[in-house]
């Protein structure tokens, strides 16, 4: 673990870590296309985010303590729980073992099942075991690069030394935007470009109190661009976010993205808005929201 820990006290820059997420993709590059690779990184992003917070605040609270029953139950009550051997260092100090892809999946599964709502079924459209990723022996070297890759010190993702919650979800931001960069034509199915984003933002103007909803949301981005600008016309996180988002993948995104961004005043539906509204009341109608935005493709009108 030594790699994780140390530059703990250098802070890092926006542009080192998008820069060192990026380079993290070298892993697929030439296995498989950016499209399904994606879905790879932004998963173990997510994972790696969530273990060094865990470990930070552990450390912390046994820097302060040093009872580790007193801990273990401080722990239980943090933003997230990592259940014992699910962490990101669990898998790392595993790595050389065989059966990388399972343990991955079992982790994540493990994860879901110890954070209930929060979390429920994020993971179950990803696995990192199989088939697509070749035979058993390659599969496991490239999760084994994998786990380096975001075992490197420039990705410790810690809070002691990453400051704001806000560099880890640009860099997730910059990583959406890259890959839907490489997916051309489909890339509109999860993603809106940051400055179509933050011109509707502007022109909706959300203030405190607002719900706002996108009904085909994507990645969620352009629901944290609203988020944000309510934030800065009231300097309050006093709005809920609403989204639905027909494919699983893509709703997996848009939750982590929004743990990511700090906003979790949200309710994302996985299911097809037309078909299948799950916005509802507790008696079945359709909620009602103050603002509603879309990707420019579902709202354009000839």
């Amino acid at each position: 673990m030594t790699s994780a820990t140390s530059s703990m006290s250098t802070p890092i820059s926006q542009s080192e870590i998008n820069k060192a997420v990026w380079n993290a993709c070298d892993t697929f590059r030439g296995v498989i296309s950016a499209d399904t690779y994606k879905d790879f990184i932004l998963t173990m992003l997510f994972l790696k985010y969530l273990s060094d917070v865990y470990r930070d605040e552990h450390d912390t609270l046994m820097a302060e303590y040093g009872d580790a029953d007193l801990v273990k139950e401080l722990m239980s009550n943090q933003r997230f729980v990592l259940p014992d051997g699910a962490s990101f260092w669990d898998l790392y100090e595993q790595r050389h073992q065989p059966g990388n892809g399972q343990r991955i999946d079992e982790a994540l599964h493990a994860i879901e099942e110890a954070n209930g709502n929060k979390l429920k079924n994020v993971f179950q459209d990803i696995s990192f075991n199989t088939d697509r990723l070749g035979n058993e022996k390659k599969k496991n070297e490239l999760l084994r690069h994998l786990l380096e890759d975001f075992g490197k010190p420039m990705l410790n993702l810690s809070p002691s030394r990453v400051g704001s919650l806000d560099v880890i979800g640009n860099a997730y931001e910059f990583l959406i935007k890259h890959f839907a960069a490489d997916s051309g034509a489909s890339a509109g199915e999860f993603y809106t470009p940051p400055e179509v984003s933050s011109l509707l933002a502007t022109i909706l103007n959300p203030v405190a109190g607002d719900a706002i909803c996108d009904p085909a949301c994507g990645s969620g981005s352009l629901l944290i661009k609203c988020g944000a600008m309510a934030r800065k016309n009231s300097g309050s996180k006093n709005y809920e976010l609403f989204g639905q988002e027909a494919i699983g993948s893509t709703w997996a995104l848009a939750k982590m993205n929004m743990f990511l961004h700090g906003e979790d005043n949200h309710r994302i539906e996985w299911g097809d808005t037309l078909r299948y509204p799950l916005l509802l009341d507790d008696k079945g109608h359709l909620l009602q929201f103050d603002v509603v935005t879309a990707n420019p493709p579902f709202i354009y009108t000839p």
